[in-house]
């Protein structure tokens, strides 16, 4: 990697810690910073672009659409103006954008413009985030961020949510690891992903066994 792409990088580091200042714990610097740390990870095992997959995986949650009314366009947006004040290539500023659209999970039956690689490393690295005890650290976090109860046995989870209805959901939090956590195993890309996300995924079980026995 060059100096120029290593400035470039601890700037948007500078850039993005400002930006999600006092954000909520499940969705701040410290998500990205993880994501970023495994998604380089990967990149240099599946030999990819670690400068795309760097930048992308520093911007991809700039400005999540959960914290903007559901508005899917705040983050792309917001990003191609840091970019071009970087001075990037088109070229590379559209890969970048092209992640930041369709990372997320709720975007995951669409077809991306580009289903790079670069794409399919960050979409690992931030699903991964979303499993094992971190997973379920944030589950909470942002379950009590909305004012959600734990656990309802009266509620049952929503197996067959539209998108919609997913951006919408009030479910409770444990509905959630039914709803989104436990279909994340299937839908990684890499060899490190997939192990990773079945270490996570079995953690999980476990922690939902003791749960249910818990509470009953």
């Amino acid at each position: 990697m060059s100096n120029q792409e290593k400035q470039i990088i601890e700037r948007t580091v500078i850039y993005v810690k400002q930006e999600l200042a006092g954000a909520e714990s499940g969705h701040d610097w410290w998500h990205i910073y993880r994501v970023w740390k495994l998604a380089e990870r990967i990149a240099k095992e599946e030999k990819a672009d670690v400068f795309v997959v760097i930048l992308g995986a520093l911007l991809h949650d700039i400005a999540d659409a959960k914290f903007h009314d559901g508005d899917e366009t705040v983050g792309p947006r917001i990003a191609e103006k840091f970019l071009h004040s970087q001075n990037l290539p088109e070229e590379i500023i559209g890969k970048i954008l092209n992640i930041i659209r369709f990372v997320s999970f709720k975007n995951s039956d669409e077809t991306p413009a580009d289903n790079s690689l670069e794409l399919q490393i960050i979409q690992d690295a931030d699903r991964l985030d979303a499993l094992g005890a971190i997973g379920i650290a944030r589950a909470f976090s942002y379950g009590g961020f909305k004012m959600r109860e734990m656990y309802n046995p009266g509620i049952p989870p929503n197996l067959k949510m539209s998108k919609a209805e997913y951006k919408k959901s009030e479910s409770t939090t444990i509905n959630h690891f039914y709803e989104k956590l436990f279909l994340l195993k299937e839908m990684m890309h890499t060899r490190t992903g997939k192990q990773l996300a079945e270490e996570r995924h079995q953690f999980m079980e476990q922690f939902l066994e003791e749960f249910y026995a818990e509470w009953g």
